[in-house]
């Protein structure tokens, strides 16, 4: 599969995940939704792993990972630190903020990675990639005003800041995925499977601090779109991680892509949460996304 179509694919099952985690997430705890998809997830490669162990010679090749040793262990325990503290932030914000606004919120990533590298670097942006940057801004400010509407004061909500933190943290560790799978030469399915291991064991001590009550914590409710976060994140990231490997691949491409899971998302909030002023939202959405792809052609 060519790189981009693979950023494509990995944009809707992008998509189909933040939906599934605002279902999840809805009147319920953050930790044990976060434990138990990880849960999953790490099962999934635990099982497949162990069939390659007894040799049942059953698994194709795209899902057998190689023996690595301790510095990579390490790299992969970094990159589990980085997307669980992604997680965790996303995940707090995603529960008390309406996806349609949450995702478009998300999708503004690449943007500050650009301008990470425009004001750290000292680059200068080429004339498409400015009116990228203004369309984007002028969007993410027009999808406040909306937001005001719903109660939402992006300057003073706490829920925005952390959506923003972890969308940062995704930026460094779409960065750091680009160094593992090319640089590194890990494979897909090791990258995927030990740090799916590691963010589990990072998660643990949450979990057994929320199931023995040290903090004030909401009552969890298992439900059936907690497995199909799992599902989603096993497929997108499997594909996206896939894109990255190949060596023509740009990462601040795959990146922008990649946040074509935001017409999914809205799109799903609109439709099967019944969010409001949908049609307000709609614009700055567009502009979001149209921003990105200037950003990215420029």
């Amino acid at each position: 599969m060519h790189w981009i179509t693979a950023s494509l694919v990995s944009a809707g099952f992008a998509g189909v995940n933040e939906l599934s985690s605002k279902h999840a997430l809805q009147e319920n705890a953050v930790v044990p939704v976060l434990f138990h998809s990880m849960l999953y997830c790490a099962a999934a490669w635990i099982v497949l792993m162990a069939a390659q162990a007894v040799q049942l010679g059953l698994l194709p090749a795209s899902l057998v990972t190689d023996r690595i040793g301790m510095l990579q262990h390490l790299q992969l325990m970094l990159k589990a630190l980085i997307v669980a503290s992604a997680w965790a932030t996303t995940y707090f914000g995603l529960k008390h903020l309406p996806v349609s606004l949450a995702s478009p919120i998300r999708a503004t990533g690449p943007l500050w990675t650009f301008l990470g590298a425009v004001i750290v670097l000292v680059e200068r942006p080429t004339l498409l990639e400015t009116l990228g940057i203004i369309t984007t801004l002028g969007s993410f400010v027009g999808l406040s005003f909306v937001g005001r509407r719903e109660g939402v004061h992006f300057h003073r909500n706490k829920w925005v800041g952390y959506l923003l933190a972890g969308t940062l943290l995704n930026a460094i560790s779409a960065i750091y995925d680009k160094y593992l799978l090319g640089t590194a030469h890990l494979s897909v399915p090791t990258v995927q499977a030990w740090y799916s291991i590691y963010m589990l064991v990072f998660f643990a001590p949450l979990a057994i601090g929320w199931q023995r009550r040290w903090w004030p914590r909401n009552e969890f409710q298992w439900r059936w779109s907690i497995p199909l976060i799992a599902l989603s994140m096993l497929a997108g990231d499997y594909v996206y991680f896939a894109a990255l490997r190949d060596p023509a691949a740009l990462v601040s491409l795959v990146i922008s892509l990649r946040r074509g899971s935001t017409l999914v998302a809205f799109a799903g909030g609109i439709w099967l949460f019944r969010e409001p002023n949908g049609w307000q939202k709609l614009p700055a959405v567009i502009g979001i996304v149209a921003g990105m792809l200037l950003t990215m052609l420029g």
